[in-house]
């Protein structure tokens, strides 16, 4: 999103002072914590009223394509209006929605979690949450101590984007696993996304772009949950 702000002539945050700059990185995580808050909060709602229940079967029932398509779509009008909305409360409806439709969205991954939990007696959400939050804590310290502009890596994360979905629709299509080895490419992959929304945080946004930002960071580190989460669901 950095391009389109340069196209735009918006000052990036990297160009104002400190004070400005802190404030900007301060809001910007504050956000993500309270979204990923957020997050948490919707699954326990639907887990302990037992709405998850029905939403996995419902999701389960039809093509997961059309679920990824919608998600798709969704999570494009989000990030696109966060970013370019210049009302307030459209960036904040934005991050909301994107927050909601992701919880819908981990539903059925977290009933199968839940039920292989009960049968291992091993905690796996929390085992997949705690390496999250590892992973995303030594990438967000690699960003900020190096203070290295990972820009370079939009186009890398765009092809690997391009061949993740193809794999996805094709597996889908056709019936194979994607299994361990793709699960790990994508963990690889979510921490590159990390990489460059970080950099973009400290190089790119404009100052009053935090919801955006958040929003941005807040997809990154959900992808990885879920792959995390996946690869300790695919062991025996």
């Amino acid at each position: 999103m950095e391009n389109v702000y340069t196209m735009r002539g918006e000052k990036p945050v990297a160009a104002l002072g400190v004070d400005a700059r802190a404030a900007f990185v301060m809001k910007t995580y504050i956000h993500l914590f309270i979204a990923i808050f957020v997050f948490a909060m919707i699954e326990v709602l639907l887990f302990s009223t037992g709405m998850a229940y029905t939403i996995a079967d419902a999701m389960f029932g039809i093509s997961w394509l059309v679920v990824l398509g919608a998600f798709m779509i969704v999570g494009w009008l989000a990030s696109r209006t966060a970013h370019t909305a210049r009302s307030l409360a459209a960036q904040y409806a934005a991050l909301a929605l994107f927050v909601t439709f992701e919880a819908i969205i981990f539903v059925p991954l977290l009933v199968v979690a839940e039920a292989k939990t009960a049968e291992t007696g091993s905690s796996i959400i929390e085992s997949a949450a705690l390496v999250t939050f590892i992973g995303f804590a030594g990438l967000t310290v690699v960003a900020f101590v190096t203070r290295k502009d990972f820009s370079f890596l939009r186009g890398i994360l765009m092809w690997g984007g391009v061949v993740a979905l193809v794999l996805i629709v094709a597996g889908v299509l056709f019936g194979f696993e994607l299994g361990t080895f793709f699960s790990a490419a994508m963990i690889a992959f979510a921490g590159g996304a990390i990489l460059y929304d970080t950099s973009n945080v400290l190089h790119h946004y404009p100052e009053d772009r935090y919801v955006g930002a958040s929003l941005e960071l807040f997809a990154s580190v959900a992808l990885m949950f879920w792959y995390v989460l996946r690869l300790f669901l695919s062991r025996d």
